[in-house]
């Protein structure tokens, strides 16, 4: 006897229903610790209120003294969110902070850039790598015993630049080929921990890091015309990235890294 459809191919199902919870609850951080250094501003500071958002506990560190300090900055909300003043290029700073017992997700969105061909430097050349990329190694080791201790999630921001030249800026360069190659690592050295590793490379996103290009009409137009989609990334679009990374909708994804960058990449 025909008794009708079994309930696998009934269409009439809706998104609440027991077997689709956990996609519904996958990018749902309640109760999840994030950390996001670099997060008081631009794309580091998207990712910050994205996770806020969702419901995590997020804990910002940036240069500034205090939250205060970015009161009224364009691209800067830190309202609800620890804040620690922390200059990750110094060594010593970051092993004085305390490790939590355990912390879900850490994105490590540091970095700068030196214009006018100043990276030629080799002084300014190793001030650039230094946070760019051996920050990036200085705050993963320290929290490393945090994350395993909850399987939780290191993301790298690192740039579309690690993978094609950038005209004037080699220390830049350098050190963004470098994150994505220490990404392809620790997610391999540290699989066995339950840490899971990948990052997010971002294309041409407007931040006071990209004012040089995108306040100059003719050189956004060239730029624009290299991207397919043809707009400009926001801290938003790799926050997305960021939430997917974090979350068990990524949960085989393992060293590698989005290019979150429009196409420009292709």
């Amino acid at each position: 006897m025909d008794t009708g459809p079994s309930p696998a191919a009934n269409p009439t199902r809706t998104p609440t229903d027991t077997a689709a919870s956990p996609w519904q609850r996958a990018l749902d951080f309640t109760g999840r610790r994030v950390l996001v250094v670099g997060g008081s501003s631009g794309i580091g500071n998207g990712i910050a209120v994205a996770f806020r958002t969702q419901g995590a506990a997020v804990e910002v560190w940036g240069t500034r003294p205090s939250a205060d300090h970015y009161a009224g900055d364009a691209g800067s909300d830190l309202e609800g969110m620890m804040y620690r003043q922390v200059d990750v290029s110094r060594p010593q700073q970051v092993l004085h902070q305390v490790r939590p017992e355990r912390l879900d997700v850490l994105v490590l969105s540091q970095g700068t850039v030196a214009y006018g061909q100043r990276e030629f430097d080799p002084e300014v050349f190793q001030s650039v790598v230094d946070l760019n990329l051996n920050s990036l190694m200085r705050c993963a080791a320290h929290f490393r015993d945090s994350l395993a201790a909850c399987g939780g999630a290191l993301i790298t921001i690192s740039s579309v630049g690690g993978i094609r030249a950038t005209q004037g800026n080699p220390a830049y360069a350098a050190s963004k080929a470098g994150a994505i190659h220490l990404t392809r690592t620790l997610g391999q050295a540290w699989a066995r921990d339950g840490i899971r590793v990948n990052g997010v490379a971002p294309g041409l996103v407007e931040t006071k890091l990209t004012r040089v290009t995108v306040d100059n009409p003719q050189r956004l137009a060239a730029r624009l015309k290299g991207i397919p989609m043809g707009r400009l990334g926001t801290p938003a679009d790799m926050a997305g990235a960021c939430l997917f990374l974090a979350s068990p909708l990524s949960a085989y994804l393992q060293g590698q890294t989005l290019f979150v960058d429009g196409g420009r990449s292709l």
